[in-house]
């Protein structure tokens, strides 16, 4: 029986890196099973597997040795190389450490970089990560060996949220590579002052890379279910308000949707892909958008 991921998304088993390596495997696997994992395949090219023989395929690529000892028809199958380089760009500011159901953004982001990096490490492209606050750098430049994925979760697992999103940022040429085709996932909650978030992100598009944003948030942000006097932090400022739910949920929501679609508008005119990501949405939407951008680049 498939083990179900939800089960797994415990921050004691997302903070080990044999812990995040299962949950990858055991989203990518359950979601995607049966998809061809490393390279799409073609003729005259280097020779990668064979498959049965099936009506309308070319007679020329019939293995005849394999018919005399099998007395069966075989299809010798080659491949075409589609590596890319894959990078994902974290948030790693203290809003990121908003929890609900006792799970952080942060570990969320975890199993959402652990798990398209694992998709991405059996399509044979290089990853690497990258994340970022006002106090520091984290940066793994990407590299296609199996241990460098491994590399990449423990440093996921000790990238530390501190302090805020730089307002002025001199990380955007490091962050990526102007030569080559890349993938750029970028996880935040696009929690802002003045834009510098949305003005990083643009300056990552280029004619040459797909730049794709997961804006995450959790449930009762999106609905604000909260009852009665409730008092909320800001985790960047430590600034506390309180506030009477009953009345504050109209006006919450109404700014709530006029940003979102402000984020939006922004980044499809930029022609970057956005994504709203709820928390307790499936992460199979993730991975489906990982698959649809990167044959936009292959």
């Amino acid at each position: 029986m498939k083990q179900d991921y939800h089960q797994l998304l415990k921050p004691e088993i997302i903070k080990s890196v044999s812990g995040l390596a299962l949950i990858a495997r055991v989203v990518v696997d359950g979601y995607l099973n049966g998809l061809n994992h490393s390279r799409r395949v073609g003729g005259g090219m280097e020779f990668s597997q064979y498959r049965g023989y099936e009506p309308g395929d070319d007679l020329r690529s019939l293995d005849w040795k394999m018919l005399a000892r099998s007395g069966r028809y075989y299809i010798k199958q080659s491949e075409v190389e589609t590596n890319i380089s894959v990078k994902f760009i974290l948030d790693a500011s203290n809003s990121m450490l908003h929890k609900e159901n006792g799970l952080e953004k942060m570990d969320f982001a975890r199993v959402l970089v652990a798990s398209l990096a694992y998709l991405s490490q059996t399509q044979g492209d290089a990853v690497g990560l990258f994340a970022l606050n006002d106090k520091r750098l984290y940066s793994i430049y990407p590299k296609v060996q199996k241990q460098h994925y491994n590399r990449l979760l423990l440093e996921l697992i000790n990238i530390k949220n501190e302090g805020k999103w730089p307002l002025e940022s001199t990380a955007t040429e490091k962050l990526h590579d102007r030569r080559h085709k890349e993938l750029i996932f970028f996880i935040t909650d696009m929690y802002e002052q003045d834009e510098e978030l949305t003005s990083l992100i643009k300056r990552l598009k280029t004619s040459r890379n797909e730049v794709v944003v997961f804006h995450l948030m959790g449930k009762s942000e999106m609905e604000f279910n909260y009852k009665g006097i409730v008092t909320f932090e800001d985790l960047e400022t430590g600034y506390n308000v309180s506030v009477d739910t009953k009345e504050a949920k109209k006006h919450y929501l109404e700014s709530l949707e006029n940003k979102l679609k402000q984020s939006r508008e922004t980044m499809l005119t930029n022609g970057i892909t956005y994504h709203l990501f709820r928390m307790d949405e499936p992460i199979a939407e993730a991975l489906q958008a990982f698959l649809k951008n990167r044959n936009n680049l292959v």
